[in-house]
Formats: structure tokens, sequence, C-alpha cells
């Protein structure tokens, strides 16, 4: 097998990991600028706002584990390959030379055992490191039961590190990947933690949870997203919805992925990493999943709509957080403005503050938007789920260069 059928296919089994962020694409291009690749170009975020380029792919696919969600099982009758060290050093540096990529994100099947994976991990980045002097971003997969020498070394040559916990609890890990431990997953995490520092891991952890695949609730995974975030400082939790690529009777049957869900999960996590607000805030026993119709924070304010609406000039900076609308960076603009000249809802809108949700739940200098007699929950909630859906349907342009 040439290393272009390898390439094809080992990216190709690396898209379902979605703990480096975005997938690769497809598209061809003829007679015109640019080139887009199979071979798995995704996409990742710098601490500063860059957008980074990555070359996304698998050491092997081949795989000694049978969980029963991957595509890349061992009772699969798929195509198989391994790359050498050598070839994903080739590979990687060709990429970079022609400024296709940025960094790598290096993951693997597990093939003879977790350790033998490892070093083999270890071989090919130390290689790049060192021979090819490669001093781009790297990502790798730890792999979960390897030896705590070999977390240390891989650890010291990459930037991040992640361990997925796959499922969000320890009774779906049982039921649908019975040869994975999550205790293994756990040591990982809490070595790189304690370890952490400007030589290991210097860009810290994530994990993974595949969603839809079990039946937990948003607020069972949020409240294990919770633990991982508090417990090990994890740069990000990634919510995969579950996408059926295998026929089992343990696996349900889904129309389509649930990413609707998906994307209320990552609001919501927003909302616990940046917003202050808890999750016991957002869901509970009674409502444990969230509204597919409004986003969580929106939905959050009409339960408690006693609590609006805000006036702009005089709520705290927490306060002005658990506006629907206001972000974190407009909530510092408000606070900065306000002492020197009264807010408007003109004012607001140059500020960032996304007006058309902000405009129901608060007051400026006293007014509110429309006649008073409209703060009603049934009013509000009807035209917030308008707007998500309008936004939704919305047809987006690319942005102009000059002004017509």
């Amino acid at each position: 097998m040439n290393l272009k059928e390898k390439l094809k296919i080992l990216a190709d089994s690396a898209k379902y990991d979605a703990s480096c962020s975005s997938s690769g694409s497809t598209r061809k291009t003829r007679g015109g600028l640019g080139n887009v690749a199979f071979s798995g170009i995704c996409h990742s975020f710098a601490s500063d706002g860059r957008c980074i380029s990555l070359l996304k792919i698998l050491m092997t696919n081949c795989c000694i584990f049978d969980c029963k969600y991957c595509l890349n099982r061992k009772s699969n009758n798929i195509k198989r390959a391994v790359f050498t060290p050598e070839e994903v050093c080739q590979i990687t540096m060709n990429f970079y030379r022609r400024n296709y990529i940025e960094g790598l994100f290096l993951s693997s099947g597990i093939i003879k055992s977790p350790d033998y994976t490892m070093e083999l991990l270890i071989k090919t980045i130390s290689l790049l490191r060192k021979k090819y002097h490669f001093g781009g971003y790297i990502h790798a997969k730890a792999i979960p039961g390897a030896s705590e020498k070999l977390l240390k070394d891989l650890g010291l040559l990459v930037d991040r590190l992640s361990a997925n916990v796959e499922l969000p609890t320890l009774n779906g890990l049982k039921l649908l990947a019975p040869n994975k431990s999550e205790n293994h997953v756990s040591k990982i995490m809490q070595y790189v933690n304690i370890n952490q520092s400007k030589k290991y891991v210097p860009a810290g952890q994530s994990t993974q949870m595949i969603i839809g695949a079990t039946k937990e609730s948003d607020l069972e995974i949020m409240g294990k997203s919770a633990n991982l975030y508090n417990d090990y400082k994890l740069k990000r939790v990634f919510y995969s919805a579950y996408i059926s690529v295998n026929k089992d009777s343990l696996l349900p049957v889904l129309e389509s992925p649930p990413l609707k869900r998906e994307n209320r999960l990552y609001q919501a996590d927003w909302l616990l990493r940046f917003y202050h607000f808890k999750v016991n805030d957002l869901l509970d026993v009674k409502n444990p999943n969230f509204n597919i119709l409004i986003d969580p924070k929106a939905d959050w304010a009409l339960l408690h709509l006693n609590e609006f609406p805000k006036e702009i000039s005089k709520c705290s900076y927490y306060d002005l957080l658990k506006i629907p609308g206001i972000g974190v960076k407009s909530a510092k603009r408000i606070l900065s403005s306000r002492r020197f000249f009264k807010i408007s809802f003109d004012d607001l809108k140059k500020m960032g503050v996304v007006l058309k949700r902000a405009k129901y739940f608060i007051t400026c200098n006293g007014k509110y938007f429309m006649n008073h007699d409209y703060f009603q929950k049934e009013f509000i909630e009807k035209n917030l789920v308008l707007e998500e859906k309008t936004s939704l349907n919305k047809v987006h342009e690319q942005l102009r260069f000059f002004n017509e």
C-alpha cells in the first residue's frame, strides 16, 4: 500500500474524533485558486483566538478493542493501515512546507497493547521534533492503560494531550466499550493536571464525550463535564453527536445525529466556564434536558423572569452576564461606559450586545424597549423561538470588501 492510500484511510478514520475541533473538507477545485485535500485538514484555535490548521490523522486504524460505536473496532471488515514514524514525519513536513497546516493532531487505534501504541506515538513525535526540528503545534491522544513513564515522555514532546472519556457514565462505558476503563482515563487526567507546566503539556488537556449513543440526560452529561473541569482543570470538553456507523442491538436507531442537542450542550458548557452558571442553575431532576427550541441562557431567564428586567445602569457584572444577548466583552464595555454617560438601547448595540434577545430582559434608564405590558413569558418565549428559527434559516453571505 502506498503512502497516499494510507493517508486517505487514516485521515478518514480520524474524522470522528471531535476533540481537535472540526473535521476535514472534500471540496474539489478545478482551475481555481487554493487546494483542499482529502487528508484530514481540521481547525483548532489558539489562546489568542487564531484559527490553526492541523493535519488530523491516526497512526493506525487497527485496534484490539471492539467498542460498539467505533468504525475501527476489531470486528469490522474495513481497510486497515499503519503509518511508520518516518511516514508521519514526511507527510507532516511536506504539508507544513506547502503552508497547508500549522500543526499535527495524532491519534491512534490500539495496536498490540497500550504501551506499544504509546511508544509508537512517542517515537514518531520525537523524530518530528529532533530530526526534522518541527516546532509547530502538536496535539496527541494519550492511550489509556499505558505506563506513567510513557505518559511523561509523550507530554514533554507535545503541546496538548487528550484522553477521551468516550461516554458520560460508567454504565454507558461498560455497555458499549467493555474493554475500556474509566479509571485509566482519570489516571491520565490526574497525572497531567499535577505535572502540567511550560515544558509539560503547556496547552493543557481536553476530552470528548459521545452524545446520544446511550440514554444519559443532559443533566448527567453536564454534571460529568463540571466534575472534569473542577477535578482536572481541563481546557475543553468536546461533545460529539452520535453517528451511526455500525449495526448492533445495543446501539440506538436514530434518523439523524443529535446535532441540535450537541449545540445546546456546547452553549451550556460555555455558560459554566465563562458566565459563572452552575449545572443546577440550568437543569434539575424535574427538567433534566435542555430546551431544543431556545438556548440554555434564554431558557434560564424565562424560568427566572421574576429577576428581570434588569436595569443596565445599575446591575453588577455577574447580573449582566445572566442577561441573554450580553457576553463577557459587552458586559465589561457596559461597566466601563456607564461611568461616563447614560447608556441607550442604540449604545448597547454598538457595544456588541445582541439586542434582539437582550431587549426583552432589560431596561435602559428605567425604560423598557416597548410597552411594559408586553413583559410576559408567553410573548417573550414566542419571539425568541421565532428569532432562533429565522436565524437558522437565514442565508449568510460573504463579507463585502467594498461598501455599496
